[in-house]
């Protein structure tokens, strides 16, 4: 019986380790434009991710957003943003909505990927990693609306977050991309 015990904590620690050990580059996911994206191609840059919807108060966002983008973007930083329709029906529209609006309206070029569930029983794998500290091994968190955005290291780690209503253009992230 003891054996048993000490058999299933350690199957749980070793769990656990490799839970923690994965990283952002572990992930791929479907653009926007139906391309799969390895997220490894963003090794060696701070990534930004953001869940986004097209008719929401927080929309405008999208400009500071293309702002960050133009202003850091490239060799050592990425946006990337995951349409999301978890909240009040706010991103009711096809991958191909979703593109025309954002690039008519924002003129977004940085990644946007094809609609995911950032919540509840069908969260998007990439979504759970960035919410559950047993798998990012760095913390737990909701996301609680729109427009929520997740800091990425260099190394493909999660390292915070901020809410939906901070600016893209809030000194803290400013400053986590300068650093």
């Amino acid at each position: 019986m003891k054996k048993i015990i000490i058999s299933i904590i350690l199957i749980g620690i070793v769990g656990m380790t490799y839970a923690q050990n994965k990283s952002f580059y572990d992930f791929k996911a479907e653009s926007i434009t139906g391309q799969l994206i390895d997220f490894s191609i963003f090794k060696g840059k701070k990534v930004l991710v953001v869940n986004t919807a097209s008719k929401c108060g927080l929309t405008p966002q999208y400009k500071q957003l293309q702002e960050l983008y133009d202003t850091y973007g490239g060799e050592g930083f990425e946006i990337i943003g995951f349409p999301a329709n978890n909240f009040a029906g706010q991103e009711p529209g096809t991958k191909e909505e979703i593109k025309a609006f954002c690039e008519q309206n924002y003129g977004v070029t940085f990644t946007m990927m094809n609609k995911v569930s950032v919540k509840g029983d069908d969260i998007s794998p990439i979504y759970s990693w960035l919410t559950k500290k047993s798998e990012n091994g760095v913390m737990d968190s909701e996301v609680t609306w729109n427009f929520q955005k997740y800091f990425i290291d260099e190394n493909g780690h999660l390292v915070d977050f901020v809410t939906p209503k901070t600016s893209p253009l809030d000194d803290k992230i400013t400053a986590w991309i300068k650093k």
